[in-house]
């Protein structure tokens, strides 16, 4: 290489470096007059959290239909290399639902706002409550009482309901009681209802739905995605996190037009 080359990429080399440091300044100084309008991550995270299940056609379900079939396209014996053909239905395992999944002209999941999709997390614990009365609902009590206890709710959260009902996944109580009948916490409406006065852009529970089990009306759901906001379902591993401090990332699928979906959801703390 020539030397005025090297004198060349030196240059530019340097000019790349100051403008990083430049941004990284300017970031600083926008978080610090608090005109950043994205979310800030945690600080310095020590942990990542993973609270999305792995899931398999025995994955429990709504309907009670397997929520995603294998089948080899590709086998390494065969074609030297693996390739699966996936049949899946939009809402199963640990998933999202999009506004379009109870509204006719809702957003669709690939269209939901990147900055929407990584966001602060709040934590309300309603597990004891839910060893009592497995259709128990999370209402504007109880997020008053967070209040009073933790402070404000950060703008542009994703709230989510902890319930302990991660833990039942592999057993029919996940999804029914012992009559067989849909057994579950969900989100009350008045709690949503106060939600959407709070700027928060979405919810989330451990369990097979935002209602709860028991719900005949489905009125969290008919309320909460027709208002432009979307929910989690299925979350796992909410006890490794506080009740707030934590950063939620939720992997949406961007298939075009789509309701929801199987996504990918980790928490930095």
């Amino acid at each position: 290489m020539c030397n005025h080359c090297v004198i060349e990429d030196v240059k530019k080399n340097m000019l790349s470096r100051r403008l990083l440091f430049k941004g990284a300044a300017l970031a600083g100084a926008a978080i610090a007059a608090g005109t950043l309008s994205t979310p800030v991550l945690a600080q310095t995270a020590r942990k990542v959290v993973d609270l999305t299940h792995a899931y398999d056609q025995h994955f429990p379900t709504f309907d009670g239909k397997p929520g995603i079939e294998f089948e080899w396209a590709a086998e390494i014996a065969k074609d030297g290399y693996q390739l699966h053909k996936l049949t899946i239905f939009e809402h199963t395992g640990t998933h999202i639902d999009a506004p379009l999944h109870f509204s006719a002209d809702g957003a669709s999941v690939d269209q939901l706002e990147p900055q929407k999709l990584v966001a602060p997390l709040v934590i309300i614990d309603i597990t004891d409550r839910a060893k009592e009365d497995a259709n128990t609902a999370l209402e504007a009590a109880d997020i008053e009482r967070w209040i009073s206890t933790n402070g404000e709710i950060p703008a542009s959260a994703l709230v989510a309901l902890r319930s302990g009902w991660a833990a039942k996944v592999t057993t029919p109580a996940f999804r029914n009681d012992d009559a067989g009948k849909f057994a579950f916490p969900g989100f009350g409406k008045s709690a949503t209802d106060l939600l959407q006065t709070l700027d928060t852009v979405a919810i989330g529970v451990d369990t097979l739905s935002l209602d709860p089990g028991n719900s005949a009306d489905f009125a969290v759901h008919n309320s909460w995605l027709p208002a432009g906001r979307y929910g989690i379902e299925g979350l796992n591993n909410l006890e490794a996190l506080p009740v707030k401090g934590a950063t939620i990332i939720v992997g949406a699928p961007t298939h075009r037009g789509g309701t929801g979906g199987p996504a990918r959801v980790l928490a930095l703390v």
